[in-house]
């Protein structure tokens, strides 16, 4: 018989993460572990990272509803988590991880062997323009070639003149600008500093305006000089009619793939699905997770036979996450097998 069993587990940021929402020190995340009432001692794990301030499930109930979750696997008994997206997740990848021999491998393919890398972004976090100057400078000596930046939360000429600097030193043949703004323009500004950033060879940028803004989110993808993707926008969104509403309404260049916030794995794939009857491209981000939740996205991630670098280059922000065969390598990530997990001695609390 199937039981299952869940922990909370607070991750500490080294430095505080600044977005144009929230300054974020500490990271709220669930693990939740399945295992065979004959053989406890092999189980798989998952991660269910909330997202507090993001997450459609966002609510004080959560960790009750995780109860629920794991009570009723434990006494055979279903529980509609069709909205819970970080559960799915959660459960998703580690059921996978059960199946595939509780070795955290909950999608083994060349990458989980060592074989092979995935291209990843740099992150650049918001800060003074002299700390995310500093940033760039260390991401790109780090060897990447696409880097990210968080913009809307400083003065938008001065976030302006860093982009210039960057521009200057580097041509859009060695270096890929990716920007998101976490909805931080208003829609009546939005088109003017969308146009004055297209002078400096943005690749793209994310959520310009708060989701849930259709026309005007359609007018911009429609007239913006740069490419939009949509980021926030997809959460919330469950149902695949929905999906196809919204894409085909709005019809942005791309989509951010986020499984913990967009209907876990089964969901992401959904939504990879409907862009690609659409013609809209996507890359896949980790929001935030611990190495667990990060290494089921990559390991996910290494299995869809896409090239364009990908955001999950997360898994250095903490000071207290979970080791892992997790490496980043200049603009790579790699699972390095000579490398163990050491997963901690969590307080898991079994629901009856």
């Amino acid at each position: 018989m199937l039981k299952t069993a869940y922990c909370k587990y607070d991750l500490r940021f080294i430095e505080p993460a600044k977005t144009s929402r929230c300054v974020m020190t500490e990271k709220e995340t669930y693990f939740i572990k399945v295992w065979d009432a004959d053989e406890p001692h092999k189980y798989g794990i998952g991660e269910c990272p909330i997202f507090r301030g993001l997450s459609a499930e966002d609510s004080p109930n959560y960790e009750s509803k995780i109860r629920e979750l794991c009570r009723n696997i434990n006494n055979e008994a279903h529980t509609d988590i069709t909205q819970y997206s970080s559960l799915k997740f959660g459960l998703e990848t580690a059921l996978l991880d059960y199946e595939n021999g509780c070795c955290r491998k909950p999608f083994p393919s060349s990458w989980s062997k060592g074989d092979s890398a995935i291209p990843i972004n740099g992150l650049v976090w918001m800060g003074t323009i002299d700390e995310m100057s500093k940033r760039v400078d260390e991401k790109i000596a780090q060897g990447f070639r696409c880097v990210k930046l968080k913009v809307g939360a400083c003065d938008f000429e001065e976030e302006l003149k860093l982009l210039d600097r960057i521009r200057l030193l580097y041509s859009p043949e060695k270096l890929e600008i990716r920007l998101d703004a976490n909805g931080a323009f208003t829609p009546d500004e939005a088109l003017v500093k969308l146009k004055r950033l297209s002078q400096l060879d943005i690749h793209s940028i994310e959520q310009p305006i708060k989701a849930g803004q259709w026309d005007k989110m359609a007018y911009l993808c429609e007239n913006s000089p740069i490419d939009i993707a949509l980021d926030e926008e997809l959460i919330g969104i469950y149902d695949i009619v929905q999906m196809r509403k919204m894409l085909y309404y709005i019809s942005p260049k791309y989509i951010i793939l986020k499984p913990a916030l967009c209907g876990g794995i089964s969901g992401a794939v959904q939504w990879i699905n409907c862009a690609n009857a659409y013609e809209v491209g996507w890359w896949v981000t980790s929001a935030l997770e611990s190495n667990i939740g990060l290494n089921a996205i990559a390991q996910w991630v290494s299995t869809l036979e896409t090239t364009i670098p990908q955001g999950l280059g997360t898994g250095a922000l903490y000071s207290n996450n979970i080791a892992s065969p997790i490496e980043q390598i200049g603009d790579v990530l790699t699972y390095n097998e000579h490398k163990h997990w050491n997963i901690p001695d969590f307080k898991w609390i079994i629901p009856e």
